[in-house]
């Protein structure tokens, strides 16, 4: 017997639980919205074709995304587009297009993306997830501040040169048997940007501050895990469920935990006539009476959290590679030793007017960085309007990554794109800036701690070549296989460190 399509639907209806009905209707909007989005733009970038709702996650490589990415690169060309729930990827590869995203359209993709499991948690506070009017003020105080902090000026070098005696000595403490360098780097680099924002650094040993460490490392594992990208295509139901998503939220929220405890003891102890720290003057800030201002205290916890994980972990991270590089290549690591010996001896630490007469340790730092690429597709972008890149109609809303992966390792570009080769940064035996060399990014949006990145990057390398050799333990081969994470670090090592001979 047949029947009514309208009647089987109705009963459907009435039998069904609420919960049921509600996750069919979610189902049927976003289902209905992708089809229209597929039917809308006939002058869409390419990519591979996806499924309803989930898009092309299936088909991420979430153990090494850069291998789809450069698969899709290579089938697909310098541009295509991925989906993933309501969301729209577009890659762009290759020098030319990545300044036209990043620099002639700048304005266009200017802000930051909702991913929902970033916007869980930080919604659209501090300097890297904010957008528009806010970020401009964000991100201009905390310029100012890192400057009248020392960013730049020799105050600040010396408190990087102080660091890295202390780094040094906890180092000496291993004794030249095996070890694992993550803590102590972690440590000396955090301690650099806690200076400038919570006004002192951390004992090495202190057991509050060795967990928030931990918190930091767990948060860039736990963001790759798969339960975390399936709450950015169903985040209404995932936030529900148990899985690795939680425990990330659980250790966001152990982080802002921290910083809100030091927020409340620098309003206890802020003296108004003077400003030691970058929370001393975002609290002063505070105090003005300004309603069209972005400054509020959720702001400056995650303020405070951005500078505090962009100022360690690609820092730290960077210096990581740096050590497993010169213990996979003596020979290199033997012709910087050469150097430092020659401009600045061992009778003093190295400075940063010291760089200019190193060519060889600044290529070599350079090309850790290339090697190292620690973020591999840029933080994202998100087009505030319609515009075409390419020919192609993107429209508003798209995510944008850059691939610098692909610029990284362009044969093309480099003469050994995928050997550790310093010389890629010289030109008769000088140092070489190389364009096609963006670990910082660049536009708008290029990584306001840049300098200060620069600053400890040369001075905690040098100083730490000038007293140790790095090899491998005896029989032992040391892998240069990256860890997965948010960014891009090497597989947890061991190596030693043996004190040169003064």
């Amino acid at each position: 017997m047949w029947f009514p399509l309208g009647s089987v639907l109705h009963s459907l209806w009435e039998g069904a639980p609420l919960q049921t009905l509600f996750l069919l209707s979610a189902i049927l909007l976003i289902l209905a919205k992708y089809l229209q989005k597929r039917r809308s733009h006939l002058n869409y970038p390419p990519g591979p074709p996806g499924l309803p709702i989930v898009g092309n996650f299936f088909q991420m490589d979430l153990k090494n995304p850069q291998k789809t990415t450069q698969k899709f690169t290579k089938k697909y060309g310098n541009i295509y587009c991925t989906h993933v729930g309501n969301l729209t990827f577009m890659m762009v590869s290759g020098l030319p297009l990545i300044k036209e995203v990043l620099v002639n359209q700048g304005h266009v993709f200017i802000d930051r993306p909702k991913v929902p499991v970033h916007f869980h948690v930080i919604k659209t506070f501090g300097l890297v997830m904010s957008n528009g009017q806010a970020w401009k003020q964000q991100r201009r105080f905390a310029l100012m501040t890192l400057r009248n902090f020392g960013l730049g000026k020799k105050s600040l070098e010396a408190r990087i040169q102080e660091e890295a005696r202390y780094l040094i000595e906890a180092i000496r403490e291993e004794q030249g048997q095996p070890f694992d360098p993550h803590f102590q780097i972690n440590n000396a680099v955090s301690n650099i940007i806690c200076s400038i924002t919570f006004g002192y650094r951390f004992d090495y040993h202190d057991a509050q501050f060795r967990e928030l460490l931990k918190s930091l490392d767990d948060i860039l594992h736990l963001e790759t895990r798969w339960e975390c990208q399936l709450f950015n295509i169903f985040p209404w139901i995932m936030k529900f469920l148990p899985g690795t998503h939680q425990k990330l939220f659980k250790e966001w929220r152990k982080v802002e935990i921290f910083v809100e405890g030091i927020i409340k003891q620098h309003k206890e102890d802020l003296n108004p006539e003077e400003t030691l720290d970058f929370i001393d003057a975002y609290l002063k800030e505070l105090s003005k009476d300004n309603i069209h201002s972005s400054f509020e205290e959720k702001n400056l916890v995650f303020c405070t959290l951005d500078l505090f994980f962009a100022g360690t972990e690609t820092t730290s991270t960077t210096l990581r590679w740096a050590l497993l590089y010169m213990a996979v290549y003596p020979e290199i690591q033997g012709r910087i030793q050469a150097e430092i010996d020659r401009v600045v001896g061992q009778s003093r630490q190295p400075t940063m007017d010291d760089k200019e007469n190193m060519p060889y340790t600044n290529a070599a730092i350079h090309e850790v960085q290339r090697m190292g690429n620690i973020i591999p597709f840029n933080v994202p972008r998100v087009a505030t309007v319609d515009t075409t890149v390419a020919g192609y109609h993107v429209p508003k809303g798209t995510v944008v990554m850059t691939n610098l992966t692909a610029l990284h390792r362009d044969p093309k570009e480099w003469a050994t794109p995928e050997t550790f080769n310093p010389e890629h940064f010289l030109e008769n035996g000088q140092f070489k800036k190389k364009d096609s060399f963006l670990p910082f990014s660049i536009g708008k949006r290029v990584c306001l701690g840049e300098q200060l990145a620069r600053a400890e990057l040369f001075l905690f390398f040098t100083c730490l070549l000038q007293k140790f050799s790095f090899q491998a333990p005896p029989n032992t081969h040391l892998s240069l296989d990256s860890d997965v994470r948010v960014t891009t670090s090497p597989v947890s090592y061991k190596i030693c460190a043996l004190p040169r001979a003064m």
